[in-house]
């Protein structure tokens, strides 16, 4: 089957001049894409890189896997499993969260075959379920006379991360679930939050999860990094305003979080584990911030209000913006 080419866009009226938070980025007199992907039958809901491909994910229910350098369609798979919610890669595999509240897992082949990505598991797994669904302590009351086992989602998941060999879940059900790479097992399963868990990241073995009850949680192993997670520290939002998304700093003690109520907030590692101090409180946007990323010393904010800012991080460490 032959894909259609990557197209070519160049944006004539529409672009605008940078913001006065991006005063400090290169001027380049116009920004333009270097190229526009299309063939997503549906909104695309996440992207993730793979090795030498870029994931793609829509709420149409498929995946599409572009190669890169030159970015063109190798393979779609993924139909059929519901709209896709996240993404995340490690290694050889690759896990998407559906809106059937389950986790697939597909392994990549380094052939040049249709078939690259093939399903081999969906979480929880089968032997996992089996194995536990005859023992009524194994089961946790989601909403009044219904009951599931402490291993699957009641809602929809939101969020995937990978990291030193686990998987986390965040969903709307409020919990975040830790797997076992591995063996694809189900280990903890952590009532995280009051409300919706939105967006997660995983980095040196701690877990940061933002909340709709406008809260950012940080969770860490204990037992000398080997036992169950447990919480080591809170950041509070403003109050009544839902964290729908989270970034953390390479050193893992600067976290940036954005709130529906257009807010980007940062909070730094006071040295003293638990205690998280607001080091920047910015307005960002008109409406919500929908997610945020690190680029080198930026912070990059994406809104509702179809925008994106670009914040410099000040010198020192401090971590304003």
């Amino acid at each position: 089957m032959v894909y259609p080419e990557p197209t070519i866009s160049t944006p004539t009226d529409d672009v605008r001049p940078p913001s006065d938070a991006a005063k400090d980025l290169p001027r380049r007199g116009t920004h333009r894409p270097l190229a526009v992907l299309s063939g997503h039958a549906g909104s695309v809901s996440c992207l993730a890189l793979c090795g030498e491909f870029l994931l793609s994910a829509s709420t149409a229910n498929d995946i599409i896997v572009w190669q890169q350098p030159d970015l063109r369609r190798f393979a779609a798979f993924g139909r059929g499993d519901g709209s896709v919610k996240a993404l995340a890669a490690a290694g050889n595999r690759v896990f998407t969260a559906h809106q059937d509240r389950r986790i697939r897992v597909w392994e990549v082949s380094r052939g040049r075959s249709e078939n690259a990505f093939r399903l081999i598991a969906t979480l929880p797994t089968k032997r996992d379920y089996l194995g536990r669904c005859l023992k009524q302590s194994n089961y946790v009351q989601t909403r009044r006379n219904h009951k599931k086992l402490w291993i699957e989602h009641a809602d929809s998941i939101s969020c995937l991360a990978v990291c030193g060999g686990l998987v986390y879940s965040g969903s709307w059900d409020k919990t975040l679930k830790v797997w076992r790479v591995s063996d694809l097992k189900c280990l903890e399963s952590i009532k995280a939050h009051d409300d919706a868990i939105n967006g997660l990241v995983a980095h040196k073995g701690e877990v940061f999860t933002a909340s709709a009850d406008g809260k950012i949680k940080v969770w860490g192993r204990g037992g000398g990094g080997g036992g169950a997670h447990c919480l080591k520290g809170v950041m509070e939002g403003h109050k009544e305003v839902s964290m729908n998304s989270v970034i953390v700093c390479e050193e893992g003690r600067l976290v940036y979080g954005g709130g529906s109520d257009g807010g980007l907030m940062g909070w730094r590692g006071e040295g003293v584990e638990g205690e998280w101090g607001v080091v920047c409180d910015v307005k960002a946007h008109k409406m919500a911030v929908l997610c945020v990323c690190l680029m080198g010393e930026f912070v990059c904010s994406g809104s509702a209000d179809r925008t994106i800012g670009i914040w410099k991080r000040e010198g020192g460490g401090g971590g304003g913006l």
